[in-house]
């Protein structure tokens, strides 16, 4: 099986063109950029399907010769899925006009108050590092040393240091 080059140069210029318009502030470019992307995944699937094949009924055609439903399956729910987030970006972008007289998407202002806080190394008047230690991978703290009830059994602490 050989791809077709000039749909696969197509494919990547569709994918190229849908990023780098999905990067973009502006809510009608980030629509068409969601099209594009939608319409490339599309054409990389009739790329990746092979060969057009005759229609897959069995009894009528030879299996050998018949066409594989999958993609053309895949095909119609990347279809259906690009139509409801053109719709649902359509709604957000047209409200945006409503609201604001433009569809730029504006920065949020705890997320640049975070920036600057970053840029001045300063930490949040609500973070408490009284608890010393680092976190782990988890989340928690590191395990601190085991813990033993007065008669030395270590199954009577519970997990908060208390007795039971």
């Amino acid at each position: 099986m050989s791809a077709n080059l000039v749909l696969v140069v197509v494919v990547g210029v569709l994918f190229a063109a849908g990023v780098y318009l999905l990067l973009e502030r502006s809510l009608t470019r980030v629509l068409v950029g969601v099209i594009l992307i939608g319409n490339g995944v599309n054409t990389l699937f009739l790329v990746a399907s092979g060969p057009a094949g005759r229609a897959p009924i069995v009894g009528l055609n030879d299996v050998d010769d018949m066409s594989d439903p999958l993609p053309q399956a895949l095909v119609l729910t990347a279809i259906v899925i690009t139509l409801g987030v053109t719709a649902f970006l359509l709604a957000m972008a047209y409200r945006a006009w409503q609201l604001n007289g433009n569809d730029e998407v504006q920065d949020d202002v705890e997320d640049a108050a975070i920036r600057r806080r970053a840029e001045l190394d300063e930490v949040s008047s609500s973070y408490d590092d009284s608890a010393g230690g680092t976190m782990d991978e988890e989340g928690a703290d590191e395990p601190a040393a085991v813990a033993s009830s007065p008669d030395g059994d270590p199954a009577a602490v519970g997990p908060e240091g208390e007795q039971r």
